[in-house]
C-alpha cells in the first residue's frame, strides 16, 4: 500500500539525513597478492584457517563487530566504550583463527635508516573507507619498524605537487602510498615516477606503477549469485552513478552472474542512483511498483539498500518474505537495519596492509618487479534481508 504524501515526505527527510556525504562511493577489497576464494560461512573456522591467512575482516565477521572495533580492541586502545565481553570475544576469536595481534607480530629489529611511509590521499573526512585503509597501512608499517605520515591533498594539483616535493626532500621517507577515496584512473605526479610508490584504490592509465584496486566485477558476481542461489530469477539492480569505475564493474558482475544462470539481462530491471539512501528509496519504489516487479533487489551499496528497505516497508512488503534486498560494502549501519542487511564486505583494512607491505618490499629490497595490479575480493555477509524466492519467473 502507499503511504500518504506527508508520510512519504517525512521518509524522504529521514533518508536524506542517513548519509551526510557521498563518502560511500568507493569500495576496496583485499587479498594476499590474489583475489580471495569464495568466503565461508560464519563459524567454519577449520576451513578458514586451511584456506588462507586469516585477516582482520575475518575476525570482525566472526565476532559480529566492525573492523574499526577489532582494530581498537587488538591495538589495546583506551577510551572506546566497548564492553569487556566484546573485547574478550574478539581477542579469543583472533587467537583461535590464528590472526595475531599487531603488537605480537612486530619483530624487534634495528630501526631502518629511513623509517617513514608517506600516505597521500585525496580525501579522508567524508567517508569511513579511507580511515580503515589507513589503519591497515599503519599496522603493516609498525610491524616492520615504519611510521606513517598522512597528507590530505583534496585533489588540489598545487597542494599535491607541494606535498610530493616535501616528501621527496624528507630523508626519512622510504616511499609513497598514493590513495584515492573512490576507485578511478589517476595521473600520478611526475615527482613519483622515480620514487617507490604504490597506488591504492586507483591505477595509472599506462599501468606503470603497482596498484591495488577492488575486484568489483567479482564482488557483484558473488552478490548476484547469492540471490540466484536463493531461487531469485528476476533481480533488480540499483547501481551507482554510471560514470564511476565501481558502477561499471558492478554492472558487469551482475550481468555475468545472470548469464552464467542462463538468464537474459533485462534493462527494465536496472536503475542508476547516486549512492545515497533517498535515491535508493525512490528507485526501489519504482521497481517494486512495476507490473512485473523483481523478487529481489541488489543495491550497489548499503546506503541505497537502506532506502530500498524503506520502500518495501512503505508498500507493505515484508523483507525477506515478499522481497529480498542485498547490499554492498558492509558498513557499520548494515547490521542495525530491520532486518539486518545481507551484504558484501569491503575489506579496506586488509587492502591498506597489503599496500604497506608491498611498498616496504619494493623500497627496502630494491626490487624492480614488473608493475602489477592486485584485485581484491571481499567476503559475503549473510544476515536476514535475503530469503528464498516465492516464484522463479524470469
Amino acid at each position: 500500500m502507499r503511504g500518504n504524501d506527508t508520510t512519504r515526505a517525512a521518509k524522504r527527510r529521514r533518508l536524506g539525513k542517513a548519509a551526510n556525504s557521498k563518502g560511500d562511493e568507493s569500495p576496496s577489497q583485499f587479498g594476499r597478492g590474489a583475489s580471495f576464494e569464495t568466503p565461508i560461512g560464519n563459524g567454519d573456522l577449520d576451513t578458514l584457517i586451511a584456506r588462507r591467512n586469516p585477516t582482520m575482516t575475518d575476525v570482525a565477521r566472526l565476532a559480529g563487530v566492525s573492523q574499526s572495533s577489532v582494530s581498537l580492541i587488538l591495538n589495546k586502545m583506551t577510551g572506546a566504550r566497548i564492553s569487556e565481553a566484546t573485547r574478550d570475544r574478539v581477542t579469543e576469536i583472533a587467537r583461535e583463527i590464528g590472526y595475531y595481534l599487531p603488537a605480537g607480530r612486530r619483530q624487534e629489529r634495528p630501526a631502518p635508516e629511513r623509517n617513514v611511509i608517506a600516505y597521500l590521499v585525496d580525501e579522508i573526512s567524508t567517508s569511513p573507507h579511507p580511515v580503515v585503509t589507513l589503519d591497515g597501512v599503519r599496522d603493516s608499517g609498525w610491524e616492520a619498524g615504519f611510521l606513517v605520515q598522512t597528507y590530505v591533498t583534496r585533489s588540489n594539483p598545487e597542494l599535491e605537487a607541494a606535498t610530493v616535493e616535501l616528501v621527496r626532500r624528507d630523508p626519512n621517507v622510504v616511499g609513497v602510498i598514493y590513495s584515492t577515496i573512490f576507485t578511478r584512473m589517476v595521473s600520478p605526479p611526475a615527482g613519483l615516477d622515480d620514487f617507490p610508490t604504490v597506488l591504492l584504490n586507483c591505477y595509472a592509465q599506462d599501468r606503470r606503477m603497482h596498484s591495488i584496486v577492488p575486484s568489483e566485477v567479482s564482488g557483484a558476481f558473488i552478490a548476484t549469485q547469492y540471490l540466484l542461489n536463493h531461487g531469485h530469477r528476476r533481480i533488480g539492480f540499483v547501481n551507482g552513478e554510471p560514470w564511476m569505475d565501481a558502477s561499471a564493474d558492478r554492472l558487469k558482475g551482475y550481468r555475468q552472474a545472470l548469464a552464467t544462470a542462463d538468464i537474459p539481462f533485462d534493462p527494465q530491471l536496472l536503475r542508476h542512483g547516486d549512492w545515497l539512501p533517498l535515491k535508493g528509496y525512490e528507485l526501489a519504489l519504482d521497481l517494486l511498483r512495476a507490473p512485473n516487479p523483481p523478487s529481489a533487489i541488489f543495491c550497489a551499496n548499503d546506503l541505497m539498500a537502506i532506502g530500498a528497505l524503506e520502500a518495501a516497508s512503505e508498500l507493505g512488503l515484508n523483507v525477506p518474505d515478499d522481497v529480498s534486498i542485498m547490499g554492498y560494502d558492509d558498513q557499520e549501519l548494515a547490521r542495525y537495519t530491520h532486518p539486518p542487511l545481507s551484504t558484501l564486505t569491503l575489506p579496506n583494512y586488509e587492502m591498506g596492509r597489503q599496500a604497506g607491505e608491498l611498498l616496504i618490499e619494493l623500497a627496502t629490497r630494491n626490487k624492480t618487479a614488473w608493475p602489477k595490479t592486485i584485485k581484491i575480493d571481499g567476503p559475503l555477509i549473510e544476515r536476514a534481508s535475503v530469503g528464498a524466492a516465492k516464484h522463479t519467473n524470469a
